[in-house]
């Protein structure tokens, strides 16, 4: 007799799921609020999908930071080699950047969310777009929204897969939070990750610079791109460092934290120094700056908005200052504007397989439990890992119940 399930979410950690369970002859359901799959998928592919990275696997894992522990035993069963090879195996043809990223070729997610649902359709996958879980129907069954009517749906087993509250018109918004919490489950509360963070810009600065990237710098011992906002910056630096900024916006009196820029990440202070000491003849600090070390535009601004007019240029500040920009961050942006959320269900509400210890029968998966991850590859890379793992459980959970 074959078994059911039904998923709930048809993003990557649920179609991952989804998969899984297909390929083991399951009837599967996939249920989805929208009326299209993966919004959010095929949204983050709009600049190019960043499908996953090719550094090796102990750095990949050091990216996740304090949440490496937990997801490390999910990521060595399924990575960034095995995500690579299953995208080829659906007719994708990828390639790697300069910076490591590994992208499909025409950077589109289209193709590759194109290629997975005929995939999955010609497993028998069932796919219910425009159906809204609303709320527990009695024993392992669940009541949704379809067609303006309400019915109940049935399985043997059922997987959570409904993201975090991050852009809320391509997903649930975590909407699904109290229904969960109804059933008693603990959360740790939803934080603002891969998101901008706000500076209180001179109106000269913002206007004459908002939009352009601050290349090559260096922030917290790494070193990339940022880029300036009307509000402040955004970008990998800030996403990367984003667990630590936040911590230290929360824990001050003052609701600041400053971060300190190395504009010059490829120079040593002694030789700024030595290079700014020649005899100006009459130069600006800007022309000196552009002729001596290659800066212009940006950078220069920002050294402006720390280098007030009258202030002190001596060789000796603007040196120390190239390589150590103070600049103060008042806070994040909003949660509807971030690239992912921290926070989600608690680890300690889960068995090792995934499956809620409150509620048997019901696994979860993808963003909705407490972890984050920068961006590179590394939050789309754990979502497949953590569907895969999800429906992998629920096929031991299987096994084991008919041998007992």
């Amino acid at each position: 007799m074959s078994c059911s399930a039904l998923i709930v979410g048809a993003g990557p950690a649920g179609l991952s799921a989804a998969e899984i369970l297909s390929a083991a002859g399951w009837k599967v359901t996939v249920i989805e609020a929208l009326e299209s799959p993966a919004r959010k998928f095929l949204r983050a592919g709009v600049g190019g999908l960043n499908l996953t990275h090719s550094q090796p696997l102990e750095d990949f894992l050091n990216a996740y930071a304090g949440h490496r522990e937990r997801l490390e035993p999910f990521l060595r069963r399924f990575g960034p080699q095995e995500l690579t090879a299953w995208a080829e195996d659906l007719g994708i043809r990828l390639f790697t950047g300069s910076s490591g990223k590994i992208f499909p070729e025409g950077m589109a997610a289209g193709p590759l969310l194109k290629a997975w649902l005929d995939r999955l359709a010609a497993a028998g996958v069932q796919l219910e777009t425009g159906t809204r879980w609303v709320g527990w129907g009695p024993g392992l069954s669940l009541e949704v929204e379809q067609d303006g009517g309400r019915k109940v749906l049935q399985a043997d087993a059922v997987i959570l897969a409904l993201g975090g509250p991050t852009w809320p018109a391509l997903g649930t918004g975590g909407s699904w939070v109290p229904l969960l919490e109804e059933k008693g489950l603990a959360f740790s509360p939803w934080q603002p990750a891969n998101v901008g963070f706000t500076v209180n810009w001179s109106d000269f600065f913002s206007q004459k610079f908002a939009g352009q990237p601050l290349k090559d710098t260096r922030l917290l011992g790494r070193r990339g791109e940022l880029m300036v906002t009307p509000w402040g910056l955004e970008g990998g630096l800030l996403y990367a460092a984003g667990a630590v900024l936040r911590q230290q916006l929360s824990h001050g009196n003052t609701g600041t934290t400053q971060i300190s820029l190395d504009l010059v990440p490829g120079r040593e202070q002694g030789r700024i120094e030595a290079e700014l000491s020649r005899p100006r003849q009459g130069r600006s600090l800007s022309t000196l700056l552009q002729k001596t070390l290659g800066l212009t535009g940006v950078k220069v601004g920002l050294l402006r908005e720390v280098l007030k007019p009258g202030s002190p240029d001596e060789p000796t500040r603007v040196a120390a200052l190239l390589k150590a920009l103070p600049l103060t961050l008042t806070g994040t942006r909003p949660l509807s504007e971030a690239i992912s959320a921290a926070g989600g269900v608690l680890w300690t509400e889960l068995t090792h397989g995934l499956e809620l210890n409150k509620i048997p029968g019901v696994w979860c998966a993808g963003e909705m439990l407490d972890w984050e991850a920068p961006t590179g590859g590394y939050l789309l890379t754990a979502c497949f890992s953590l569907g895969r793992a999800a429906g992998e459980s629920v096929l031991y959970w299987e096994k084991h119940k008919e041998l007992s």
